[in-house]
């Protein structure tokens, strides 16, 4: 049977992988908004901050129809048992190692979250019964080095000189998934996500970083000279785009992959600009050189991802980082009228 977008299969859990971090606690929310029941499963490793994942992890947690299983995803014998014992017929594979620059510190990390853990996820999904749909996050990142100008990044488009290992990895699990749909005939979706920011964001991001040693009185390192570009999608964006895929599954078992972003990439210079505007002081800032792993520029084309689902970015930039600001203050108890010193409540 083919789902479509007024077809949400609320009979059925959702599983929503890395359900503490930041795009799987807001997908995970967007689904019990409308009223499905959501199975949630994370290791909260020290990457970054566990307590800020545990934050996200109790705004979840106190929501009815949602239930959490500590677990990592490189486990498939604790991944097939829990589709199968709960009767998971769509998943939402986020869990992942994170961060192009980390790959380069500890490159094993990504070889056990990030290809272990997919093909946990794909042998679990290939042995569910009934199974219906996977969508599964990949990464601008595949598509490698580019100049700024020009015109968005399509799908059709090669992807094979990644600039990071984290951006091999991502590649790698888009080719397992093609190989799995090709040989078991399972529906499912990769989606190539954009520089995702916003409330409740990853600390390791720079605009997340910036804001905390700019309202630290610190000064903020600017890399590639500050003459990088960046897609930057706000995350009710994003979720928009994932909700939006989950619910148009691929017919006859098949494998598809779109760009998931703003299609309006903004300079680095003019991102800092705009967020000092947000937080209302100006950064110090001291220009470095492009980091090993680091792209020029990311720009999405998201036309396929509209054509199917609708999808069109509605959050500026500007609103995006004023709403991450109020955020930030709010949960790091930081006074705007007091000294700039970060205290957690």
């Amino acid at each position: 049977m083919l789902w479509g977008a007024d077809m949400t299969g609320k009979g059925d859990p959702v599983l929503v992988t890395g359900a503490a971090g930041f795009i799987g606690h807001a997908t995970a929310h967007r689904l019990l908004d409308r009223g499905e029941r959501v199975i949630g499963f994370d290791i909260v490793n020290d990457y970054y901050d566990p307590a800020l994942k545990e934050a996200r992890l109790a705004t979840l947690m106190e929501r009815e129809g949602f239930s959490f299983h500590r677990m990592d995803v490189s486990d498939a014998e604790g991944v097939a048992a829990l589709l199968r014992d709960n009767g998971i017929e769509r998943v939402v594979h986020l869990a992942a190692q994170a961060g192009v620059r980390y790959s380069l510190q500890n490159p094993f990390a990504y070889e056990k979250s990030n290809l272990q853990g997919h093909l946990a996820i794909l042998e679990a999904c290939r042995h569910a019964p009934n199974f219906r749909h996977l969508v599964y996050a990949s990464s601008s990142s595949v598509y490698g080095d580019r100049p700024i100008g020009g015109v968005g990044y399509r799908e059709d488009e090669t992807a094979a000189n990644p600039a990071s290992l984290y951006a091999a990895t991502k590649r790698a699990c888009e080719l397992m998934s093609q190989a799995y749909a090709n040989l078991y005939g399972f529906a499912q979706t990769g989606l190539r996500f954009f520089t995702v920011y916003g409330p409740w964001g990853r600390p390791d991001m720079a605009y997340f970083s910036f804001t905390q040693k700019i309202l630290a009185g610190q000064p903020i390192e600017i890399y590639g000279e500050g003459k990088m570009a960046r897609d930057f999608t706000y995350i009710d964006d994003i979720v928009d785009g994932i909700i939006g895929s989950l619910d148009h599954v691929p017919e006859n078992g098949a494998h598809r992959v779109f760009n998931i972003g703003d299609n309006h990439p903004v300079g680095l210079m003019d991102m800092v600009q705009t967020l000092e505007r947000a937080i209302g002081v100006e950064a110090e800032k001291i220009m470095k050189p492009m980091q090993p792993g680091d792209v020029t520029a990311t720009y999405a084309d998201v036309s396929a991802l509209h054509a199917l689902t609708g999808y069109k970015p509605k959050v500026m930039l500007a609103e995006g980082l004023e709403r991450f600001a109020l955020w930030y203050r709010d949960y790091y108890q930081v006074d705007a009228a007091a000294s700039p010193q970060l205290q957690r409540a």
